[in-house]
Formats: C-alpha cells, structure tokens, sequence
C-alpha cells in the first residue's frame, strides 16, 4: 500500500507541474509581439479550451488504468487488486491529461501562427 500512496503523490505532483501548458500555454514569439497578440493569446486558449475538453480523456485513460491495475495488482502478492485499480486509475487519468493538455498547447500554437504570429513554440 506504501507503492501507492507514493503513486498518487507523484500523480498529484505531475499534475501541479503542468500548470502553465494546455491551453494556458504562452507560446515563444520569433522576434517582437504585436499589437494583437495578447486578444488573439486570449482567443486562443478559448479554442484550445472548448475543442478539447479534459474530461473525456483523462475519463477514458482512468477506465484504462484501473482496469489494467487491477489485473496487475491482482498478480502482486504485496498489492491488492483494488489498490492497483486504484493506482492505476489514477495514473490512467492523470496520462489522458497530460496528452490533452499536449493537445491544447498545439491548438494554441497552430492558432496563433494562423493568426500571423512568428510562434516557433
């Protein structure tokens, strides 16, 4: 039980260390920032906040995670399966944020380039 409060503490660790990405990403601008770019900063993140909605992805990767933590947990004689699940939900959901928060950042970068801002990342 000791391995899994170690897993959620990283989990939640993990989590407080993309603070600043998704769609809350400030893109890096190849020279000056104009006139323009904080409202189309502004009305990109809103995008990136609308079309990718966290919750389906870090649902999905929770259902993963349990169930395959369950099987693991249940061939660990030091694990239950139901702390595996647990573990495994957790960190199931925590990789589907992580890779919608991916997505966010890119549909923030796209949008701003699409607005003709020299956005190199």
């Amino acid at each position: 039980m000791k391995r899994s409060a170690f897993a959620l503490i990283a989990s939640a660790a993990l989590v407080a260390a993309c603070a600043d990405s998704g769609a809350n990403y400030t893109p890096i601008v190849d020279g000056t920032k104009n006139a323009t770019f904080n409202s189309d900063l502004s009305a990109c993140r809103t995008l990136a906040k609308h079309e990718l909605a966290n919750g389906d992805a870090a649902m999905g990767g929770a259902i993963v995670g349990a169930g395959a933590g369950a099987v693991l947990g249940g061939l660990d004689k030091d694990t239950t399966a139901g702390a595996g699940a647990l573990v495994g939900a957790v960190t199931g959901a925590i990789a589907g944020s992580v890779e919608n928060q991916e997505a966010q950042q890119a549909v923030v970068i796209k949008c701003m380039q699409g607005r003709g801002h020299a956005v190199v990342g």
